[in-house]
């Protein structure tokens, strides 16, 4: 369907991004642990939604320690909400109580 990314449709990867539009930016331990995955995956996802501009990163000390600090891009942005418009539009255009609106027979 026309609209829906790719590259953020598989669910982890369009929870990482609806999780950073709505931060300015997030540890990655956090997004780990609240994405219920391990540091390879989501590695593997920053790493792609990097390469196609969707997410930055930048490498800082927060208490003490080094992390990682994950970004959504105004590209990531725009591209979500694209996402979401073609999201909406499937929803709108489903046809959940039967036929021409009437609810179907039980």
């Amino acid at each position: 369907m026309p609209g829906l990314d790719p590259q953020i449709h598989a669910p982890a990867r369009l929870q990482l991004v609806t999780m950073l539009s709505a931060v300015s930016e997030a540890e990655f331990s956090r997004l780990r642990d609240e994405l219920d995955v391990s540091d390879s995956v989501l590695s593997k996802h920053i790493s792609a939604l990097g390469a196609i501009g969707y997410v930055r990163s930048r490498k800082g000390t927060h208490r003490g320690r080094r992390t990682t600090w994950v970004s959504l891009t105004p590209g990531g942005r725009k591209a979500l909400a694209s996402h979401i418009d073609a999201l909406r539009e499937l929803i709108a255009a489903a046809d959940v109580t039967g036929t021409a609106g009437r609810p179907s027979p039980r």
